[in-house]
């Protein structure tokens, strides 16, 4: 494809799957990069929920790419073909990189509107249906760096027949080639790097079929749909995505949609998932909780982080089961303690010891109890400071994990494990 300069360059392969490198060559100017394994910062309209722009800069290892979806932005076309310069400077960002995507992950809906020609997207003023014409429309008016081809992604539920997900996949292929070709023809598009998207539901075979014909075409990287949480349970999934992985070049990027639970990340980026969707800590946020789980595997004592199990509630043992509906919000994880309870109405501590957010550094777990039951606006200011900080840490720690060959120590830390004494 014309204009592309995206490419991945991997400097280690863990495990024979656990993929570290730097995706080079984004944005207008090819000179921003991203490393992976990583996540994207998460948006609604290009904003982080609770945060200003100025509040979101004050934490310091933010992803130098930003998703938004065209979920939030299709009924705002008009005012955006007006404007005529792009979302990003009608959103008032700068030094970012744009992805578009179709579907906002933290928002669940409807399945059922899908046809031959259109699929639809849900805004605040109720469904949107697209087709080809319209969608490339709306990134011509939207102006990205990169997005998400259209798709046919309503085969996650549980029990759907071979022959529905076999037309989902022949579905996103057809968009595909027409995204392309609309694509291709576009000046408003040139330099702008398209993502394919794999499709297949929990059929082997269709997941393996999708991602070979998908890899055929002209495409600067790949979106895994279809495998959120509450779609399978993690064993099927990472025995899909290994799958797929297996068919895609390695130079090209992976996205997985709809996954964010740290459990579940440490098991895709083993199977070969390079980047995900970072709206998890906006999950956690709007159930009042508060991130906190170890993934320290340094031997400095004060980079520890409060061991789990300490004083941390968990929802069950359905939080590992893959039994969650997706964009469930109300559910709470093993990785977050609810400050709502009042076991926390006279602690005294920061959320996180050893944690340098300004939520962490100013303010302890009473003050946040009592923002949250009085029902104060600051107190998802505070959270979500807090969560978005602690969540890109762990992705750090990740990278050095698989840096280090300490991706098992890592993993029993996230998981609560203790280290085996030899």
């Amino acid at each position: 494809m014309a204009g592309c300069r995206m490419k991945l360059e991997l400097s280690r392969v863990a495990l024979g799957k656990g993929r570290l490198g730097v995706l080079k060559g984004l944005g207008k100017t090819g000179q921003l990069s991203l490393e992976v394994p990583g996540c994207l910062l998460h948006t609604h309209l290009g904003t982080v929920p609770h945060l200003t722009q100025d509040t979101l800069n004050t934490l310091s290892t933010l992803p130098s790419v930003t998703q938004i979806t065209l979920s939030n932005i299709a009924e705002h076309q008009e005012v955006l073909e007006e404007f005529k310069d792009g979302f990003r400077k009608f959103a008032g960002l700068h030094d970012t990189v744009l992805y578009c995507a179709l579907h906002d992950p933290a928002t669940p809906c409807p399945t059922g509107h899908t046809t031959n020609k259109t699929v639809s997207v849900w805004g605040s003023g109720g469904r949107i249906e697209l087709t080809v014409a319209k969608f490339m429309a709306l990134q011509k008016a939207v102006k990205p760096d990169w997005y998400q081809s259209m798709a046919d992604g309503e085969t996650w539920q549980i029990n759907t027949s071979h022959k529905r997900v076999r037309k989902s996949v022949d579905r996103s292929l057809a968009h595909l080639d027409e995204c392309l070709l609309v694509h291709q023809k576009s000046q408003e598009l040139e330099g702008v790097e398209v993502f394919g998207v794999v499709e297949g539901g929990d059929i082997l075979e269709e997941r393996v079929r999708s991602a070979k014909e998908t890899a055929k075409r002209p495409v600067s990287g790949f979106c895994l749909d279809g495998l959120q949480t509450g779609s399978m349970d993690q064993a099927l999934r990472t025995q899909l995505i290994s799958a797929v992985t297996k068919e895609l070049p390695e130079d090209k990027p992976r996205l997985l949609q709809g996954v964010g639970r740290p459990d579940e990340v440490l098991a895709s980026v083993e199977a070969g998932v390079d980047l995900f969707e970072g709206f998890f800590p906006f999950e956690v946020t709007e159930r009042g909780c508060a991130l906190i789980f170890n993934f320290n595997i340094s031997s400095n004592p004060e980079l520890a982080v409060l061991e789990p199990g300490e004083d941390q509630e968990t929802a069950g043992d359905s939080q590992h089961s893959g039994d969650l509906n997706p964009g469930d919000q109300t559910q709470m994880t093993s990785f977050e303690i609810n400050l709502k309870d009042k076991r926390y109405q006279g602690d005294f501590r920061p959320l996180v010891e050893g944690c340098g957010c300004y939520c962490c550094t100013n303010h302890q777990r009473a003050y946040l109890h009592h923002l949250l039951v009085t029902n104060e606006l600051l107190a998802g200011v505070l959270l979500m400071i807090h969560n978005t900080a602690h969540y890109h840490a762990f992705f750090s720690a990740l990278r050095d994990a698989l840096a280090e060959d300490r991706l098992d120590l890592l993993k029993r830390r996230v998981l609560g494990q203790t280290e085996r004494k030899d």
